[in-house]
Order: C-alpha cells, then structure tokens, then sequence
C-alpha cells in the first residue's frame, strides 16, 4: 500500500472489507437499491486519465474498491481501496501507469497500453442517512501515438520510364493510420500533393516515371492521436539529353543560318534538357573549339564564319544528341567612306566623288544634297540611284551657293548604324600668298603661291608680267623655279587663282629685289655689359630669303660657337650680341651684310665701350697676427668718394734675396661685400713675412692700391694669468699669517720671544737687536727697498703697439702686472 509516493507496505485489502460492515456503523444498508453504472473512457499512452466512481455522485463514496479486468478476460485484479483519506494501491499496479486514487477518483499517470481493459468501482455512498451500494464499471482504450514514418523507394535514381515505388513506414500507432505524400522540387519550393500519380496508403507508385517526378518526397501519418511528417528522402531521374536548342545573341536570323557583324561579341548558348545535366562540347568547321555550354566569341573575324555545332552528352546514360547553325559573318570596308570633290569641266564644276572599296558584301553609296536642292532634283531628273562602292556626282559650279553641303551614305550589313561622310563645296577667304625662296648657293630661285583651304582646292598657276602662262596649273600650291643666271633684279611675276565657285579670279605679284637692311648706326655701352646690335630686312626682298651675316671690326664673320659673341637669328633678323664688353678692344665699326640670289646689302655699326668712374681710394687702419701667427686681422677705411662694387685684399711674400724679383700679388679675399671694412685672413705660414695691400673695384675698374702693410705682432697676453696666480699667492699668504699668529698668542709661555717681537709695544725709534749676522743682512736689505706711496697703485707696463694698429683697436687688450707682497710687524 501506498500514500503518496511512499513504497508500498504489504496488500492488506480483505482486511479493509472485513471492516465494511463495521463501517456502515449500525446504518441501515439498502441492498436492494443499489446502482449500476457503465461507460466508456479513452486515454492516451504516456498522458493521464480520470474515472470517477459513478457518473453522478451527490457525495464521495464512503468506501471505494477499484479493480481491473484485462481487456474484459480474466478474473478481475485489485487495484486500489479507500476509505476517506486511507487510501491502500495494490501491488503490480505499475503496468497500468502511476495509480492514485482520490474522493473515489481513479486517476492513471504515464497511461500504459496494458491498462487497457474493464475497471469495476465498488462502493459505499451515504445517503439520508443511511448507505447505498453502487458499482460502476469503466470500458478504458488506450491509444498509442504515431511515431515518425520513414520512407523507402524501390531506387534511389532511375530512368526515365522505368516504374518507382516509394513506401511510407512507422513503427507504431494506433489504427486505423492515414498517409499523405508531398512532393518538392528539387531546387526547393512549397510541397504539393503528387498529381496523376497511382497508388494510396501507404506505398505511392510512380508509373512510369517522368522528369517531372524528380525532387524530394515527404509522407505524413496520422492516427486520432497525431499526425507526424517524415524526413525528404530524393529521388532523382535520369533522362536526356534532349534535341538541343542553339541560341544565337545578337539575334540576327537569315535564311538557312544567322549572321553577326565583324568585330562584334557573339553568344552561343546551347540547352539540351538532361539529368545529370548535359556535357556540351562546341565543333566548327567539325573541329572541337570549346567545351560548356555557352561559347562567347569575342570580337567575331570573318575567319570565324561557318558550321557550328553543339554535341550535348549525358554521361550517366552515355547517349548523346547534337545541332548544327551556320554562321555568316559580314565585315564592312576597311576605315570609313572618303568624299572628295574636284574641279572639272575646264573649273567650272565640281565632282563629288565617294569611295569605300572592299568588305562583304559591298557597301551601297549614294550621294543627298540639301533638302531643297533634293526636292528640285526629284521634280527634275528623279531620285539618283545607289552605287556600289563608288559614286560619283557633277554638281554644276554656277548654280552652287559657298557652303554648301554634300553627303554620301553608306549602307552595310555589318553596320546598323551605317557610315557616312560630307563635304562642304567652299571658297577659302582671302587671296594667295606669294614668296621668293632661293636653292642652295643661290643658283635658282623658287617662286611659291599658296591659298590653303576650300573645297575642291583652289587652282594655282603663274604668270609673268606680261600675263604669259609659266608652268601647270596646281591645286592650293604653285612653284616657279627660276634660274639666276638671267637678270631677275625688279622683275615681277603673277600668280592667278581660279575656284568654280568664285566667278571672279584672284592673284598675287612678286618682285625680286636686292635685300634692304635697318641697324642703328652706333651703339654704347658701359664696359663689362652686353651690347646689342640689331639687323632687319625690310621691304619686298624679305620674300626673297637672303643670307645675313656680322663682321667684327677687323673684318672676320662673326659665327655660333664663340664665347665673345651671340647670335640671334629670326625669318627676317639677325642680332648680333657681344658679351663681356671691354675697353677699348670691342670697340669699333661691325658691318651687316645680307645676301640673296639678286643681290648683296652691307650696312655699318659703331659700338662704343665706355669704362666705370674709378672707385675712392683706400687705406689700411690695422694690421696684425692672430697668437697662432697663422692668420691676420685686417681693417681698412675709403678715402674720398665714388662708386664701388666691392673690395679686393692681395698678398705676397716679402724679405726675398736681392737678387731675385719681387713676388707678384697674388688675390687673398675677392668679391669682399663693399659695405665690409674688415676680413680675417687665414691659410698663413708662421715662417715667412707677408706684405698686403687693398684695392676697390667699380665693378671692372679698380681703384689705386693701398699702401703695402706687414702683419704686426700679437700683443702680450700673459698679464691676467699672473694677476691671478699674485692674487691667489696674497691670499694663501693672508691666511698663513692669520694662523702663525693665533697661535703664537694662544702659546705664549712656550713661545716667549715670537710673542714679545709681534705683540709687545715699542717707542718711536726703537729697534731690535741684531743676533746674528743673518738678522743684520736681513735688515739691511729691508732698508734698501722703497715701499710705495700711501694710495699709490703701481701702474702696469704696456707693450708697445705696432704702428698698423690704432691706440684702442687692439682685439684683446695686453695688461702687465707686478705684485710685492710685504710682511709688516
């Protein structure tokens, strides 16, 4: 027996009904009226059901006895008594679930399918007093819930055609089981029930089996309990390949095939429905030029035109199927359509001509003018018919208006787009030029017209004074060459244009003449400068190209290359530069002369180089070594007034032999700023003497010399090294005296005589007493030295200052010192 979750004490159950009349109390039990009730409850394997003792009860049952027949067979089995709260569960009740029993309740946890059977409630329910005896028997079903189906195919791939079953199983479930089937495909999406398809419950038949079956299967079973879906089992069938379909981009169908334009990206894909999906392999001309399913070709050459074929393979069934295109590839004309137009008809009209050879097929050409000249060209003549890579039209030069424009179309396969060119018939604005030119070593001359510009170009052709043809004539360019062994001096020559669209002719005159130059006839500048002197032809000659050259004062060509000279050259100048002028060698007459095929021109230019005021003068103010004697201070000052660049300090050596000269100067500081009046010179040999001097420049004038200078000697620096050692002497001595006596004066007993000569009083005039003849030398000498004045410092001795050096310009001012130091009682 248990209470609660206790385990169990031993079935005292017959005991318990023993007691049933006892319980009853001396209450009257009315056998006669008792109850009987019957029902049907059903539970759930794993979840829990109820059964009440009796379907109406007005109060508990007093007493309660619940026992069990197994399926309605057998004897009956206890299962639980109560009385109130005693409540006694039989042993081996765990087959049936976890019993409690509760008010007469029967309560079944964790239902088990072995409860499934017939329990009988017996029991004692008060009644006004007295006890009435029912009994109710409970039919109990239990149902076990669906487990999760799997499913098994007959093939896990087959061909197509073939028949596949797919079988839905579960392991357990209370029947009557429904099956439902789902069908995905095989790259995803919602599941759809199979249509078409033979077969219920639980096996699906696919016969025979097409693609369309392809893709993943699922099957739910479903009992009263639940339902449960299994997992997507795939089945995959083989087929193909099928007649592949070649498609072509651009898509450009012709008769018997497609064509593309050269040059032009061209796709060709091929589809051939299979699974496993096809191998595509691509043939031109039959041989192999790609493998997969989209060939591109880039950039299309007409040597890629032909047959194309794609061979799809299946390569699980090993059966294969192909197609074949042809392939046409058009190319246009190499470039683009040229237009031109030309003179015809002795210039008075146009050709318009326009070409564009080659390509496959042939371009079609055709000439449109204005819209207004086409409409009177269809109401006259009609509309002019194509041509095949030529066309040509005559347009009359009267009737044509400047600026009028012209195009030619072209039309070709390969272009949708198709080309064009245009010309526009136009007369060029203004007149000819004309110039003279002659050949080298001036033995012809070459006489040039041109008038650039206009279409068709402007007819050329030269003529002479008296209007008699020379030469061809020539688009936009005419040369007369001439030859100049005749005279040509004042000759003159006519150049005529002529244009179809220009009524009225055009022309330009010539004249061969000897060159005439311009140069100013003097020219200055200061000397160090740069001098220009300037040479130009002027007039008509200038179209005759002549030979210019300059001629120094002595008559010698000034040519490129020298550093004296610079020369600058134009279409009708010639400048002549001399550099660094100096005086008075660059001074003088310079001719310019210029040379044609007709003849010479000479002209003369004086150049005058004039010189800078002379600088002051300038002298020296100090002259001195440095202690090393390796280098010199020096300083000047100017004298007087002037104009000066800057200052120059030369040096040479001094003290050489009488019989060799004198060493020349040689320049120690150049470029010296002229603001400066010093320079410390370094660089010197302590044992030779040197001598210098100063000079100031004007830029190339230099100004007189100083007067030549030795270096003086450095003054005497030793006064403060002593001034300190005395200082340093005085105050050991100070305090060794301080010392000497303290103790003296402290010690007087033991040193009596040391403390009577320091601190014993003497009258005027009295002396010490001379001991030993030492003591009498030693006073001796004290009377001889003369001690200074009270207030007296002793002056220091000065070196003397060399006479280069003013008083107080010194760098380090010398000072010498004497220090006497005197012991006084």
């Amino acid at each position: 027996m248990e209470r609660g979750r206790a385990v169990p004490p031993p079935w005292r159950g017959p005991w318990i009904l023993c007691l049933l009349p006892a319980l009853a109390g001396g209450q009257p039990l009315v056998a006669g009226e008792a109850a009987y009730e019957e029902w049907q409850v059903t539970g759930v394997r794993g979840r829990a059901v109820e059964m009440s003792c009796g379907l109406v009860a007005a109060a508990p049952p007093a007493v309660v006895f619940w026992s069990f027949t197994p399926r309605g067979e057998g004897p009956p089995r206890a299962v639980a008594v109560g009385s109130g709260r005693d409540v006694v569960v039989a042993p081996g009740t765990g087959t049936l679930g976890r019993v409690t029993l509760r008010n007469g309740t029967l309560e079944l946890r964790e239902l088990r399918v072995a409860a499934q059977g017939r329990f009988l409630c017996q029991g004692l329910f008060p009644e006004r007093g007295r006890l009435r005896v029912g009994y109710a028997a409970v039919l109990l079903r239990v149902l076990v819930p669906v487990s999760k189906p799997f499913v098994r195919p007959t093939a896990a791939a087959a061909a197509e055609g073939a028949a596949v079953a797919l079988t839905c199983t579960v392991r357990e479930g209370t029947e009557p089981l429904s099956f439902s089937w789902q069908h995905q495909e095989p790259r995803g999406g919602p599941s759809v029930s199979p249509v078409g398809l033979r077969g219920s419950g639980a096996e699906l038949s696919l016969t025979p089996a097409n693609r369309s079956h392809t893709g993943w299967y699922l099957c739910t079973a479903s009992n009263e309990v639940n339902s449960h879906t299994s997992e997507p089992v795939y089945l995959d069938i083989v087929y193909g390949p099928d007649e592949p379909a070649i498609s072509v981009e651009p898509f450009s169908p012709e008769q018997g095939g497609f064509s593309a334009g050269e040059r032009e990206d061209v796709v060709l894909s091929c589809l051939a429905p299979s699974n496993p999906p096809s191998r595509y392999v691509w043939l031109h001309n039959g041989t192999q030029v790609h493998v997969g399913q989209t060939y591109v070709i880039a950039a299309i050459a007409r040597a890629q035109a032909g047959t194309y074929t794609c061979l799809a393979e299946n390569t699980h069934l090993q059966t294969r199927t192909q197609a074949t295109i042809v392939l046409t590839v058009y190319y246009p004309p190499a470039g683009s359509p040229s237009c031109s137009a030309l003179a015809t008809s002795d210039l008075q009209d146009v050709a318009l001509r326009c070409r564009w050879l080659g390509g496959f097929p042939l371009a079609q050409l055709r000439w449109v003018g204005s819209l207004e000249e086409e409409k009177e060209e269809e109401e006259e003549e009609g509309v002019m018919g194509t041509s095949f890579s030529m066309a040509t039209r005559i347009q009359p030069g009267a009737a044509t208006r400047n600026g009028s424009s012209f195009s030619c179309l072209a039309s070709h396969p390969a272009l949708p787009q198709g080309a064009a060119c245009g010309t526009t018939l136009w007369v060029p604005p203004g007149s000819p030029s004309c110039a003279a030119a002659a050949t080298k070593g001036d033995e012809y001359v070459m006489l040039q017209c041109r008038w650039e510009g206009g279409t068709p170009p402007v007819t050329l052709q030269w003529r002479d004074g008296g209007g008699r043809a020379l030469g061809d004539p020539t688009p936009s360019t005419a040369v007369l060459v001439l030859s100049t062994e005749g005279s040509l001096g004042g000759r003159e020559f006519v150049c005529a244009a002529a244009h179809p669209l220009r009524a009225p002719g055009a022309d330009c005159r010539l004249r061969l003449e000897v060159p005439d130059l311009e140069a100013a006839s003097e020219v200055a500048v200061l000397e160090g400068g740069e001098a220009l002197l300037t040479c130009r032809q002027r007039g008509t000659s200038a179209r005759l190209s002549a030979t210019v050259a300059w001629y120094d004062p002595r008559e010698r060509e000034v040519t490129q290359g020298l550093a004296k000279y610079r020369l600058e050259q134009g279409e009708a100048w010639l400048n002549l530069t001399v550099l660094d002028a100096e005086w008075p060698r660059d001074g003088g007459i310079y001719r310019c002369t210029a040379t044609n095929a007709v003849g010479t021109a000479s002209l003369p230019v004086r150049l005058r180089v004039d010189r800078y005021p002379a600088p002051p003068n300038v002298t020296i103010s100090k002259l001195r070594y440095t202690r090393a004697r390796t280098e010199v201070q020096l300083e000047w000052r100017t004298q007087g007034t002037g104009n000066l660049t800057g200052f120059v300090v030369q040096r040479r050596q001094t003290k050489k032999p009488l019989r060799e000269a004198p060493s020349p100067w040689e320049t120690a500081a150049g470029n010296i700023e002229p603001h400066s009046r010093d320079r410390r010179l370094g660089g010197l040999d302590p044992a030779v003497l040197y001598a210098f001097r100063v000079l100031a420049v004007n830029h190339r004038t230099a100004g007189h010399p100083s007067e030549v200078q030795t270096p003086a000697e450095p003054p005497f620096e030793a006064y403060p090294a002593v001034t300190g050692a005395a200082v340093a002497g005085m105050l050991v001595a100070t305090a060794a005296s301080l010392l000497a006596v303290r103790c003296i004066a402290r010690h007087r007993e033991t040193l009596p005589r040391l403390h009577d000569l320091l601190f014993r009083t003497a009258g005027p005039g009295a002396q010490e007493p001379v001991d030993t003849p030492e003591d009498a030398e030693a006073a001796a000498s004290g009377e001889e030295e003369t001690a200074p004045a009270p207030g007296e410092v002793p002056a220091p001795s000065t070196a003397a200052e060399p006479l280069s050096a003013p008083p107080g310009t010194a760098e380090d001012p010398p000072a010498d010192v004497t220090i006497t130091a005197t012991a006084t009682p």
